[in-house]
């Protein structure tokens, strides 16, 4: 039997049916509703699970040390109703050090190890509660989130994860706890694009977090650092021993040309120069850059015109990010601002150096 309607087995038919029976509650907000697609779904899925050898992926694949040492989050706790809590820490996450020292197939694997993880610790609820649970509470703790997190090749890589994730366990997320979440408007934009109108609607961003979790979460399921009453066995309020805080990565863990950064322009500034970039950025929108110098470090800043339809020079200029000196000859620059206002200007500055000219390769993206 192909697996095809009009060629269907038995148990296919059966497994067809019971999914098209599982999936009535979202059934209406698929793009189709028909058998088809229900098909390719399905074949789509068992692709990617035998791909991903997700089936042995708990038991027959370990990650990388740097992974397991420095990618903070972990599951701890049950919320009220006896589904998992899963907590993503994001201030201590490096995300430089971490794509310099590993691929990106290590952090799908493992987030596939981890919802796999997830999926059984449901399985185990279920039989041990009585009633059917299919779905996690997450709590995002986006203290500390900064620049450093919204790297372009990060964003990159956990927009492919979330993908990922959309693509393959649906409704695997009862809802979405935001707390602590200053920076979050902007990296939330870089993002959103990837999750689905169903996903969207599960984020919560809390102002009164602590007195809301207790609202889901009973405090004995809830670490002390987040208002409960849970520590690890030696009294530690964190429960590092299920919650991985993860780090600053170690040089050492380092693999040279582990991240590829396509750059489309480039311009050499002369010795004791600066260059300026101007661009038309829509109030509201995102402007990313990302570059790289040759030899030497080069300075860079983000400036906005207090004029209109005159030059100025960038000390005329409102500054926006202070212009710092970079080593983007030994690792790439990347990140990005949301502009309140258009007349963004972006300064490469040689004016310190009396010697040695600098070429710089650089791609700068403006996003909506």
């Amino acid at each position: 039997m192909s697996g095809r309607i009009g060629d269907l087995s038995p148990k296919q038919a059966e497994i067809l049916a019971e999914f098209r029976e599982r999936i009535q509650d979202i059934l209406p907000s698929l793009p189709a509703q028909h058998d088809h697609y229900l098909l390719r779904w399905l074949r789509q899925h068992v692709v990617f699970r035998e791909q991903m050898k997700v089936d042995t992926i708990l038991s027959d694949w370990k990650p990388p040390e740097v992974i397991e040492k420095y990618v903070s989050g972990g599951m701890c706790g049950y919320d009220r109703e006896g589904s998992p809590v899963w907590y993503d820490v994001i201030g201590p996450l490096d995300p430089k050090g971490l794509l310099m020292s590993a691929t990106k197939q290590d952090f799908l694997k493992t987030k596939i190890q981890n919802t796999e993880m997830l999926r059984q610790e449901c399985q185990k609820q279920s039989e041990k509660l009585g009633k059917y649970i299919e779905s996690i509470t997450l709590i995002y703790d986006c203290e500390g989130l900064g620049l450093k997190h919204i790297w372009k090749p990060a964003i990159e890589t956990y927009g492919e994860i979330l993908t990922m994730f959309e693509d393959n366990y649906p409704e695997g997320l009862k809802r979405v706890f935001l707390i602590k979440p200053k920076m979050f408007p902007v990296a939330y934009n870089l993002i959103k694009h990837f999750l689905c109108e169903e996903t969207r609607r599960k984020i919560i961003v809390l102002g009164n977090w602590q007195e809301v979790l207790r609202d889901h979460i009973d405090p004995d399921q809830l670490p002390v650092v987040y208002g409960g009453t849970l520590t690890d066995p030696d009294g530690d309020p964190h429960c590092r021993t299920m919650i991985n805080f993860g780090g600053t990565v170690p040089k050492s863990y380092y693999v040279q040309d582990s991240v590829k950064v396509q750059y489309n322009k480039s311009v050499t500034i002369s010795r004791g120069s600066v260059i300026q970039l101007e661009y038309d950025v829509p109030a509201a929108s995102s402007l990313l850059w990302q570059f790289a110098s040759d030899g030497a470090d080069i300075g860079f800043g983000v400036y906005k015109r207090t004029k209109e339809g005159s030059q100025q020079k960038i000390a005329e200029m409102q500054q926006v990010l202070p212009s710092e000196r970079y080593n983007a000859h030994l690792v790439p620059e990347d990140s990005c601002l949301t502009c309140p206002e258009p007349g963004v200007v972006l300064c490469f500055d040689n004016s310190y150096s009396i010697l040695q000219s600098k070429k710089v390769r650089y791609k700068v993206e403006v996003i909506p």
